[in-house]
């Protein structure tokens, strides 16, 4: 059996699982058989979905049909699959996630990776979006950039920290190279949500309120993220050299948590620990 026909036989084996676990009444359907509750007919999803019965129990039987992406979205739906389920069908069948729209303001992090930013202090660590609003942060990240804090929430964006903070700028000795290489991150991850209204919005302000963004933006430059040296001039604890990681947890695949360790031989964890000491606590 060749790999093509593992996902066939994989996909069909998934969607038939999830058919006959699918409650009868959440489809407004009366009980078959000896009163069971439980479990639609083939013949109910293929008709839900607009599809012949035929077709829809090859698609179980794992048949080399090749279902577009249209009629596999409507199976999802009709099956009311997870986002999470939705996304192994259609990567089963070799197409891409499911876009989806999102949310005007940061959604609430959940605390767990909370609890992961603040196991990493007194090194600052963050926690972004797909459009890299930040949503959770450490007290090293705030001890690093205290205003962060008072940045209203549609504005705590880290590129447009970075185009448009006086502060973060004077911090950034490379703040050229620096704002290049973040830019060239950031595209590399907006291929696929290039169309959502969070992107758009964030580029056309952007365009709006910095020409060094807007140059800096027609440029298309495009790198995948590796992990760098970083160096911040911070106004209280001195020049802070770090390396730059990127964690991208598997039950939060839209976040990407951001750490800067201190740079090995340096004394930046002594003096972040410092820095983080001499602040009140949360």
């Amino acid at each position: 059996m060749n790999a093509a026909e593992v996902r066939r036989k994989e996909l069909g084996a998934f969607l038939r699982t999830k058919r006959e676990r699918a409650v009868r009444s959440d489809y407004d359907l009366p009980p078959v058989g000896r009163g069971r509750t439980v479990g639609l007919r083939r013949e109910e999803i293929a008709f839900l979905s607009g599809v012949s019965v035929t077709w829809y129990t090859w698609l179980e039987q794992g048949r080399d049909i090749n279902p577009s992406r249209q009629v596999l979205d409507a199976v999802a739906v009709n099956l009311r699959l997870s986002a999470p389920e939705h996304d192994y069908v259609l990567g089963l069948s070799g197409f891409a996630p499911a876009p989806r729209e999102a949310p005007t303001e940061p959604e609430p992090v959940p605390e767990h990776i909370q609890h992961l930013l603040d196991a990493l202090d007194p090194a600052p660590a963050f926690a972004v979006t797909s459009t890299w609003d930040i949503g959770a942060w450490n007290r090293g990240y705030e001890a690093l950039f205290p205003g962060i804090t008072e940045v209203p929430p549609r504005d705590r964006n880290l590129l447009r920290l970075t185009f448009t903070d006086p502060y973060v700028r004077g911090m950034l000795p490379d703040w050229e190279v620096t704002v290049r290489s973040f830019l060239a991150d950031y595209r590399s991850e907006a291929g696929s949500h290039a169309d959502r209204a969070a992107h758009v919005e964030l580029i056309t302000r952007l365009r709006q309120d910095s020409d060094d963004f807007a140059r800096a933006w027609d440029d298309h430059e495009v790198r995948r993220f590796a992990s760098r040296a970083r160096t911040f001039l911070h106004p209280a604890a001195g020049r802070l050299d770090f390396e730059q990681h990127q964690l991208v947890p598997s039950d939060a695949p839209t976040l990407h948590i951001v750490a800067y360790l201190p740079a090995p031989g340096s004394d930046t964890g002594q003096r972040m620990a410092e820095l983080v000491a001499s602040r009140p606590k949360r």
